[in-house]
């Protein structure tokens, strides 16, 4: 059939418009969490780079996901995410189909052409440190970063776990298949940073590599195979700035390649194996004759050091991957950039908005101090100048100046001094002013409220008060105090507050005395942050607790705890009427307080990693969170306190747990309209079941905390109904992967691991009691009580019951401290027998009259 020149356009169109975010829509909106308007920056790249097999893609692993580029076109195809925490490593499979990645708790594969995530595989307690597939595509190998050492391989089919290799002493950074399969290769971290080679059919360990006395303390940071087999390129990164060629038969070291000027990081072979590349922490990539092992070239463009190369399968092109946020593509014939992909922003360290709200600036890691519109999460400026990371940054009050605080740094392992206090137009981007008055790290920096002072802090405890107007020093303080944290003024800027070992200390501005000091809080990297009013007074930092102080009487009247974190930070509303707590990695929880009584208010869950700072918009109308210092999100802070009922809170009560999984299965074949069809289609049915599930799982429930719950509910039985249900379906989408796993922990935490008797309640009692118990499987149940001196009171004939638990009133036995024929018993010692199968156990119970 013969088509016309217009039908093919039509169909290439459609064809085009339907590749899952291609071009369509900003980046900045992709993979945002619930209720979050946007993001500013890709994140850092946390992992390795990769191409598929095809040659038309290149994946990126970063902090909030995986990121794919057209290469072609070097632009960003898709990002795929789980919010489930930095992404270490990524692979393709054989066929380009798949791509699995790891990150510290779990091991993903997703298909490419959907994005959607097809197995969520639990790392069965062990942090995932790389991800590898093996060249016949049918298993995933995983290394472990945490201390056991392991290393696992999935069935990449059904994402269930085959076997697990054992030997190195500690921790994993890398694993990779020799090109034919028959041999994993490891490399060991810090005590046991080795080489090892292992049998992939029998899991033995076939050799065992030790290179010379020059492994780092860091371990083995990368491995590569030539593709021809003969030879494996190991590096081992931070201080040793060579590559070692292994001859992969005998293990025997055939040649060392010096010529960084930093550690080494990546190694890659090109698809001849004639080529190595080596990515180093001095910012270089360079180029290796294998045969000869001698030094061909050197890629010079990164600012940073280089984490990742990588070959394209044709060997047209190299990829190198760095701190300083670019991806940069080379040709690997003219060794010419052809493209650089950017905004992979490695580390905020500080953040605050313009005073009208329209921009962020930025102190990075990266040496930069970057200008992003709130808009459209664009980088509008970027200033360069700085030696080290900048760890501070402010906007004037009038908005046209910006101030940074520079930091020491090692270049090349020589140490570059940068302990200045730059000027910046904010709008042109140039430098106007450097003030020097520092010799250390400066770590805070603020302007005061009406814009006539900036205040500056570094680690050595020395804080100047610069004079805006002229630049000159005012005031420099340089008491007798430890561990000064954060410095910042009241909104009447008469007073300024700032942390040190004793506490934190309150000054008058203008005759510089100090006032009082509030005791309490004193971790290290406390976050102080004034009420509206000026009346209060809240600190957070390293530790779960934050502190809410009285300002006028200096008395800490409230203590909040909640967070799981290691780290805490705070920020209050415009209004003043509510304190925002957010947590560190682990925790992920933004938390919403009245300041008055210390009363949570509200707490918002649905975040991609860790909070590192908070910081209102001068409105109060939005809110920024820098997340694991990767990226940038913005909130619309009405939407996050008042957000539109979810989906999935099918009993309206505002919140997504186990009682509205249970109203679900409830209306099971109920027809629309029903608030439990949450997936719209017109009747619940299983598929509504796993769209709730889903929603908790995402919101980081524990099944074990609902086990109590639920219990009278529902129960093993009827969860594992659902799950078969679900397992048939062949769903794919993220949110149904999320509920089919909460379901089968849910199962796991419904399914005890013994049979167990456990003690009644309440204890003692009068007149009646519940005796609750828990079967590890199926069992015909009974139940005796006997007086103390052993005659038998009652006897409970309960029947065949399923493994579960029955604990809860509903489902527990009940005695109503009665005897056979009814006659209450005596006050007393008595005591009550479990007979489940051949298990038997006895407890004590008192009843008090």
């Amino acid at each position: 059939m013969k088509m016309g020149r217009f039908s093919i356009f039509i169909l290439l169109f459609i064809s085009i418009y339907n590749i899952p975010n291609a071009f369509s829509a900003a980046y900045t909106n992709w993979g945002l969490p619930d209720g979050a308007k946007i993001r500013i920056g890709k994140g850092a790249i946390t992992g390795n780079l990769t191409f598929s097999p095809d040659n038309t893609q290149l994946a990126v692993a970063s902090s909030i996901g995986i990121w794919i580029y057209d290469v072609n076109m070097g632009k960003e195809m898709n990002l795929l995410t789980d919010q489930t925490g930095p992404i270490t490593g990524i692979a393709f499979s054989p066929d380009g189909s798949s791509l699995a990645s790891s990150s510290y708790d779990e091991l993903h594969l997703w298909d490419i052409a959907t994005g959607n995530l097809i197995h969520a595989i639990p790392s069965n307690s062990t942090e995932i440190s790389s991800v590898t597939f093996s060249p016949d595509g049918k298993t995933i190998a995983s290394s472990s970063s945490s201390k056991n050492g392991t290393l696992q391989l999935w069935n990449s089919d059904t994402g269930t776990h085959k076997t697990t290799f054992t030997g190195h002493a500690g921790n994993t950074n890398i694993v990779t298949f020799s090109p034919d399969g028959t041999i994993l290769a490891s490399g060991g971290h810090e005590e046991d940073s080795i080489l090892k080679l292992w049998n992939v059919a029998t899991g033995e360990l076939k050799n065992a590599l030790s290179i010379e006395d020059t492994i780092s303390v860091y371990g083995v940071t990368d491995i590569a195979f030539s593709p021809d087999g003969n030879t494996i390129a190991c590096c081992t990164g931070r201080w040793d700035k060579k590559v070692y060629l292994l001859d992969v038969t005998t293990g025997a070291l055939i040649t060392t390649l010096i010529g960084h000027m930093g550690g080494v990081n990546s190694v890659a072979f090109s698809p001849d194996s004639n080529t190595l590349a080596s990515g180093s922490r001095d910012g270089t990539v360079c180029l290796w004759d294998v045969p000869t092992g001698s030094f061909k070239t050197t890629l010079i463009e990164h600012t940073d050091e280089v984490v990742s190369v990588t070959f394209s399968a044709d060997g047209k092109t190299l990829a190198s991957g760095s701190l300083d946020g670019t991806v940069v593509l080379w040709d690997t014939e003219s060794y010419q950039t052809r493209t650089t992909l950017t905004g992979h922003t490695y580390g905020f360290n500080s953040i605050e908005f313009s005073p009208d709200g329209n921009k962020i600036v930025s102190g990075n890691q990266d040496k930069t101090v970057r200008v992003w519109d709130t808009e459209t999460g664009k980088n509008i400026t970027t200033f360069t100048g700085h030696l080290g990371p900048v760890k501070s940054v402010s906007f004037s009050s009038d908005g046209h100046t910006i101030a940074s605080g520079g930091t020491g740094t090692t270049i090349n392992y020589y140490f570059a001094d940068d302990y200045m206090v730059k000027l910046w137009d904010a709008n042109s981007g140039t430098h106007t002013e450097t003030l020097f008055g520092h010799d250390k790290n400066i770590f805070y920096m603020t302007f005061s409220t009406d814009g006539r002072i900036l205040v500056s802090c570094d680690i050595d405890n020395r804080v100047v008060f610069w004079d805006t107007a002229t630049g000159h020093p005012i005031w420099t303080f340089k008491e007798n105090r430890k561990n000064i944290g954060s410095i910042t003024f009241s909104p009447n800027g008469q007073t300024f507050a700032m942390r040190d070992i004793s506490g934190i200390l309150l000054y008058d501005i203008n005759s510089r005395i100090h006032i009082k000091t509030l005791f309490g809080n004193t971790s290290p990297y406390s976050n102080i942050v004034f009420s509206p009013d000026g009346r209060f007074l809240a600190t957070a930092g390293a530790g779960q607790d934050v502190h809410i102080w009285n300002v006028a009487n200096g008395e800490s009247y409230t203590i909040i705890t909640g967070h799981t974190s290691r780290y805490t930070t705070n920020a209050f509303t415009a209004d003043g009427q509510t304190l925002i707590t957010a947590g560190g990695v682990g925790d992920n929880t933004v938390r919403f307080w009245d300041p008055k009584n210390g009363m949570l208010k509200f707490i918002y869950t649905d975040l991609p990693n860790g909070i590192d700072m908070l910081e209102f918009s001068p409105d109060g109308s939005t809110l920024a969170a820098v997340v694991d210092y990767g990226a940038i999100f913005l909130w619309d802070l009405d939407s996050m306190i008042n957000p539109p009922r979810h989906a999935a809170d099918v009993n309206g009560d505002g919140v997504v747990d186990i009682y509205d999984l249970v109203v679900v299965a409830a209306n099971f074949g109920q027809d629309a309209p029903n608030d439990a069809d949450v997936n719209g289609d017109g009747i619940v049915n299983i598929a509504d079941l796993i769209k709730v599930a889903g929603a908790i799982e995402n919101a980081a429930a524990a099944p074990l905390a609902f086990t109590q719950d639920i219990n009278p509910l529902t129960s093993k039985t009827e969860v594992q109904k659902w799950l078969t249900q679900a397992q048939q379906l062949n769903i794919t989408d993220t949110t149904s992967q999320r509920g089919i796993r909460f379901l089968e922990q849910l199962l796991i935490a419904l399914t005890p691991k013994k049979t167990v008797l456990l003690q009644n309640y309440p204890n003692p009692f009068n007149p009646e009691t519940w005796i609750p118990y828990q079967l590890s499987e199926p069992s015909d149940v009974s139940i005796q009580i006997y007086a103390s001196d052993g005659h038998l009171i009652r006897s409970f004939d309960i029947g065949h019951q399923p493994a579960g638990l029955y604990q809860h009133q509903n489902r527990a036995a009940y005695w109503d401290g009665k005897n056979e024929i009814g006659e209450p018993v005596a006050s007393g010692i008595y005591f009550y027998t479990l007979t489940a199968g051949k298990h038997t156990a006895t407890r004590r119970m008192v009843i008090r009259k």
